[in-house]
C-alpha cells in the first residue's frame, strides 16, 4: 500500500444547494482547526465516502493555513485562486493530448518519486524511446543527465520524446485511478500519445515513430517560426498574399485561431500587419 503523503491535497465537497455547500464548508473548517484532524486523511473520506451532490466546490492546498482561508471563502461566498466551483455537466468524458511547447525540465519529476505506476509508465516509455535517441531521456527530463539538459529539452527531438512520454504515463496514471475517457484527441506530438492510449499503435511502434518524427523535424533549415493569429482562416488568407513560397497557413485552430508557419522575417512582417489591424498574435 503506497503511504506518501501528497504534497497538494484536494478537498472536494458537495452538497444539495449553494447555502448547504457554504454551510459545509463552515463545519469543515471549524473540525480542521483541530491539528490533531488528519488533513490527507479528511480530504480522502470526502472524496470516497460522501455522495457526490450537485453544487460541488475543490479547494487544492498544500497545507492545513490554505485550505481553512479557501474554506473560509467558501462559506462566505468569497472566492480563491486556489478554489473551483461548480455543477456536474452531461456528455462524455475526452481526454486533449497538448502539442510541443509545455516542456519544462523536472515535469513529472514528483509524481515518479511518489506514485508508483506513474514511474512505471514512465520507465517503459522511456526504455523504448532510449532505444532511438541512444541516451537517457528521463535523465534529460528530470534534469538529472548533466549541464545540457535544459538545451536538450528545447531541441525538438527531445521535447517531443519527452512529451509523448510524459503524457503517456499520466494518461496511465489517471487511468489507474479509474478516470477512463470515452475519446481521445491530440495536438501535433499529442495526436501519437493518444494513438498510443487508444490501441491504434503499440509503445514500441509509437516509441518510434515518434523519436523519427522528432528528428526529421529537427533536422529542418533553421529560420523559421510560427505565428499564432487571433482570427478565422478567412481572414488571414488574404494576408498571405505576396508571401507565397514564404509563408503558409501551418494549423486552424478553431473559428478564430489560426497558425501559420515560414521565414522569420516574413513572419515578422506579417506579425505587424495584423498588430497595425488591432489583431491579436504571439510567435510560437
Amino acid at each position: 500500500t503506497h503511504t506518501t503523503t501528497p504534497t497538494v491535497v484536494p478537498v472536494a465537497l458537495s452538497a444539495k444547494s449553494p447555502e448547504a455547500l457554504r454551510e459545509q464548508a463552515r463545519q469543515l473548517a471549524g473540525a480542521l482547526e483541530d491539528p490533531a484532524v488528519p488533513l490527507a486523511g479528511t480530504a480522502l473520506s470526502l472524496a470516497v465516502h460522501r455522495a457526490a451532490l450537485d453544487h460541488r466546490a475543490v479547494a487544492v492546498a498544500t497545507d492545513r493555513a490554505e485550505l481553512l482561508t479557501d474554506l473560509t471563502a467558501l462559506a462566505s461566498g468569497g472566492t480563491s485562486a486556489r478554489l473551483v466551483r461548480g455543477e456536474p455537466s452531461t456528455g462524455d468524458l475526452a481526454f486533449l493530448f497538448t502539442g510541443q511547447g509545455s516542456q519544462r525540465i523536472g515535469m513529472g519529476r514528483e509524481l515518479y518519486d511518489s506514485q508508483p505506476v506513474f514511474a512505471q509508465a514512465l520507465d517503459d516509455a522511456c526504455k523504448h524511446l532510449d532505444v532511438h535517441l541512444g541516451q537517457s531521456l528521463k535523465d534529460v527530463m528530470f534534469g538529472t543527465g548533466g549541464e545540457d539538459d535544459a538545451a536538450l529539452l528545447d531541441q525538438t527531438l527531445y521535447t517531443q520524446t519527452a512529451l509523448f512520454a510524459l503524457e503517456v504515463a499520466l494518461y496511465r496514471f489517471v487511468e489507474h485511478l479509474g478516470v477512463k475517457p470515452k475519446y481521445v484527441a491530440g495536438h501535433s506530438i499529442g495526436e501519437l500519445a493518444a494513438a498510443h492510449v487508444a490501441g491504434v499503435l503499440s509503445l514500441a511502434d509509437a516509441a518510434a515513430l515518434v523519436a523519427a518524427r522528432g528528428r526529421l523535424m529537427q533536422a529542418l533549415p533553421t529560420g523559421g517560426a510560427m505565428l499564432s493569429v487571433r482570427a478565422a482562416e478567412q481572414d488571414v488568407l488574404p494576408l498571405l498574399a505576396g508571401y507565397e513560397g514564404r509563408i503558409s497557413v501551418a494549423a486552424v485552430n478553431g473559428p478564430d485561431a489560426t497558425v501559420v508557419s515560414g521565414d522569420a522575417d516574413a513572419v515578422d512582417e506579417l506579425a505587424d500587419a495584423f498588430t497595425a489591424r488591432a489583431v491579436r498574435t504571439r510567435r510560437l
